[in-house]
């Protein structure tokens, strides 16, 4: 087994991650997400990943397999599609999970109005319904256990409405709020919740987003998924509630807190244009 760098500072700091278990990752086979499932799979957890296409998720889940001597499973599956988290969950049956990295998501750019219908309602089964499904479904055991750490994937976004992805923003708000929620419900649980809200980052989402000449590219700065992935990580095992990566991304929720909101629309809307 290849012992990741993260891992030995992490030992130094005292938060090494515990014992071998296995984590479960969805959309992991580009940007974050894979990230996510690289040091995961370096710190010795074995493996579910989980997106859609299946030749993708072979040839990563070979990858992490090879290189660092951890079992991987590849499991194809559109999580946007109604009853996707249940099945999903069915077919995890054996060891418990440890670590539940809710990561799948994706967003539409657009007026509104002019945006593809079931893209949209399919954006919300993603990033808000399967998102807490399975973390219905894989809580209580790792409340048994005593054991457990879920980290969902945010975004700045969440700070903020956005005109031009309006119910991408508002998919992202959702997740912020319902793990700052839960996080506090397990204040003395055994179980730990963060939220990783990344500004932007150079993945795929933007590509699928219809957004790679968008202002919000163009003029901010974009971080690349391996930083972004290793400061969600560290925030997950230290057991904090909200990782932003960046220093300007940090800025962000103070600058909403102390702007008029219509001001605040306003602006993302330009930026976004």
């Amino acid at each position: 087994m290849v012992a990741s760098p993260l891992v030995n500072r992490l030992s130094e700091e005292g938060a090494t991650p515990p014992g071998r278990k296995r984590a479960v990752v969805t959309g992991a086979t580009t940007g974050i997400g894979y990230e996510l499932a690289r040091l995961l799979a370096a710190d010795g957890h074995d493996l579910t990943i989980v997106a859609r296409s299946t030749q993708v998720l072979e040839r990563v889940a070979g990858e992490l397999a090879e290189r660092h001597g951890v079992a991987v499973s590849p499991i194809s599956m559109d999580l946007s599609l109604p009853g996707a988290a249940s099945e999903l969950f069915a077919s995890l049956s054996g060891r418990p999970i440890e670590v539940l990295v809710n990561n799948a998501g994706f967003g539409t750019y657009g007026p509104f109005a002019e945006t593809d219908l079931d893209a949209t309602l399919g954006m919300i089964r993603l990033n808000v319904e399967a998102l807490t499904h399975l973390t219905r479904l894989v809580l209580p055991g790792m409340m048994e256990e005593g054991r457990g750490r879920i980290l969902n994937v945010a975004s700045t976004a969440a700070f903020q409405p956005g005109p031009l992805m309006a119910v991408y923003y508002a998919t992202k708000a959702y997740v912020l709020h319902f793990t700052e929620a839960l996080a506090e419900e397990l204040r003395d649980a055994p179980v730990t919740v963060t939220v990783l809200c990344p500004g932007p980052t150079s993945t795929a989402f933007q590509k699928r987003a219809d957004m790679e000449d968008s202002g919000l590219m163009r003029y901010l700065g974009v971080m690349d998924a391996a930083t972004v992935a290793e400061a969600g990580y560290r925030g997950m095992w230290r057991g904090r509630r909200i990782v932003i990566p960046g220093l300007m991304n940090r800025l962000t929720p103070l600058s909403v807190r102390l702007t008029p909101r219509t001001l605040v629309a306003r602006m993302v809307g330009l930026i976004q244009k």
